[in-house]
């Protein structure tokens, strides 16, 4: 139990690590003079995103096989990150800001 502890911290330490989630809980501390509110109201999402995603994924596992879900959250990753693309993209193209 506790290799997979380790790993899953390690994991969730570094796909958090400038994601939008961390810059979202910057700018919110940098307009705020208390960074411990901030701090437990960040950490309360993460915990509750986590375990709705450990929940899900293992109820879901039960009756989608693995492979299948992995695909999913493959393609809705890809499906995003192109859409993150296009609209930079689009913003760039556009200096008015209108994009």
């Amino acid at each position: 139990m506790l290799p997979l502890l380790i790993s899953t911290f390690f994991t969730v330490f570094l796909a958090e690590l400038g994601d939008k989630t961390q810059l979202a809980i910057v700018s919110i501390s940098g307009t705020s003079n208390r960074p411990g509110a901030v701090f437990a109201g960040s950490a309360a999402a993460l915990v509750l995103a986590s375990l709705v995603g450990a929940a899900a994924g293992g109820s879901l596992s039960a009756v989608i096989p693995t492979d299948a879900l992995q695909l999913a959250a493959s393609l809705g990753f890809l499906i995003l990150g192109t859409r993150l693309i296009l609209r930079a993209g689009a913003a760039a193209a556009d200096p008015a800001g209108d994009a």
